[in-house]
């Protein structure tokens, strides 16, 4: 096993910059997921841990050992690929066992390897059959395998899941967990999928345009996002966010929310935000679950006339709009709404985002 440590990685492809100074720390036996937007540059990042594409400038560490120019022979890492990868010639136990006959490992540590991996992994009972004869799930797990059998000291994950519906992602995912728990090796997962990053992330690095907009443990992230970016993607659904002006009369200080025709006022913490000087843009954002209904006649109740809604069982998503915003509230199943149903939503939690920098203004 080792740490992953990266440093100033910068990436061009001609006059186009794919990744600008990028900084990540990953410990020794931790699983980090890469998670961003199309286009961010995640997965060029795992190419180059990978060796399969050189940086610009900037360093990759592996333990005590850079590995920035090494060939990707040389770095002990293991990729599994969102296309599997599969030889379709050979069967489970060959493919499982392809990369420990090409090191020429003595076939009797190759046989025991194969066999505890195929054990782990649920493939005991479909070593003889070919690719084209297992399921999306089935393939993927001969493809950890592969990976896993080889005893490296570096996992990588190119969006493994994003080929299999939505029942096998969240079987697989468990898999991956508990491999991870067993081997302890440290690993990089590369998603756009935030529900995979969240639960999957032992430390998770959220990247945007190419750099690394936050880094932490996936519910401090989402608890306290540093930029309205981050509070935006991540969350399911998103976060609201409406623009507004800082008001501050005497010791009272609102966001006040206009669409032009009419105001909503939304009291602030002085002491949990910074810079709320009377006047000032910002962005108020609400994430969805902590909008609860409340009553007509209830100070701080914000009026919301339901568009649709979207009943999932254990809860329903009530849609509208706030002076012009679109907004979500999550409600608890029990809560009967209607389209046409004006609601009044009282905010149990605010984040505050300077609109100019997108910064968050919490304390």
């Amino acid at each position: 096993m080792a740490a992953v440590s990266i440093t100033k990685l910068c990436k061009r492809f001609g006059d186009t910059v794919v990744l600008k100074d990028v900084e990540v720390m990953v410990p020794d036996g931790a699983f980090a997921v890469l998670v961003g937007p199309s286009g961010c540059g995640k997965s060029t990042l795992l190419r180059l841990l990978a060796g399969l594409e050189r940086p610009t400038s900037g360093s990759i560490m592996f333990g005590d050992r850079e590995v920035t120019k090494l060939e990707p022979r040389e770095r002990d890492v293991a990729m599994v690929f969102q296309s599997y990868a599969l030889y379709p010639h050979l069967n489970v136990r060959d493919n499982l066992a392809f990369g420990l006959k090409l090191r020429k490992e003595d076939p009797a540590e190759i046989a025991k390897r194969v066999a505890e991996v195929s054990e782990m992994l649920g493939l005991s009972a479909l070593l003889g059959r070919m690719p084209k004869a297992l399921s999306g799930g089935q393939r993927q797990r001969v493809a950890m395998g592969r990976a896993v059998v080889r005893r490296p000291s570096l996992f990588l994950f190119d969006e493994p899941l994003s080929n299999l519906d939505a029942a096998l992602r969240a079987q697989v995912r468990v898999d991956i967990r508990r491999l991870h728990r067993e081997l302890k090796t440290t690993s990089v997962y590369v998603t756009h999928d935030q529900v995979e990053a969240m639960t999957l992330a032992d430390i998770m690095f959220i990247l945007n345009g190419g750099t690394v907009e936050q880094s932490g443990k996936p519910l401090e992230i989402y608890d306290a996002p540093a930029t309205r970016f981050v509070a935006g993607f991540l969350g399911s659904p998103a976060m609201n966010v409406l623009d507004a002006v800082v008001a501050v009369e005497g010791e009272r200080v609102e966001a006040v929310i206009s669409d032009g025709e009419g105001q909503l006022r939304v009291a602030l913490d002085p002491a949990q935000f910074d810079k709320l000087e009377h006047g000032k843009a910002v962005c108020l954002g609400v994430r969805p679950h902590d909008l609860v209904c409340g009553d007509a006649g209830e100070p701080g109740a914000l009026p919301m006339t339901v568009t649709f809604t979207e009943a999932l069982g254990g809860e329903t998503y009530a849609h509208g709009e706030l002076a012009g915003f679109p907004v979500v509230a999550r409600l608890a199943a029990t809560t009967l709404v209607q389209p046409g149903d004006l609601i009044h939503l009282m905010p149990q939690r605010l984040h505050l985002f300077d609109a100019d920098s997108g910064t968050s203004l919490r304390c």
